[in-house]
């Protein structure tokens, strides 16, 4: 009886092995789909790094201009 009680209990139905299977895929589409986003996340934190560097370079050289106008203007 105890030999008929393990084999009922370690049976799995096609239905549900789907269901795992499918339980599986969408864990690793999910794991796929977060690390992406990280990554996308990193890149986009150092475009905005460079961004915010051209702007501070760009303000940096108007300002430049206009202090060397300015000393050249006052004697």
């Amino acid at each position: 009886m105890t030999d008929m009680r393990s084999r009922a209990e370690t049976f799995a139905c096609a239905p549900g092995l789907r269901l795992e299977a499918h339980e599986r895929v969408s864990k690793l589409q999910y794991d796929g789909l977060t690390d992406r986003f990280r990554r996308l996340e990193a890149l986009m934190e150092r475009l905005e790094r460079r961004l915010w560097l051209a702007v501070y370079g760009v303000a940096g050289v108007i300002l430049a201009e206009a202090f060397q106008g300015f000393m050249q203007v006052t004697p």
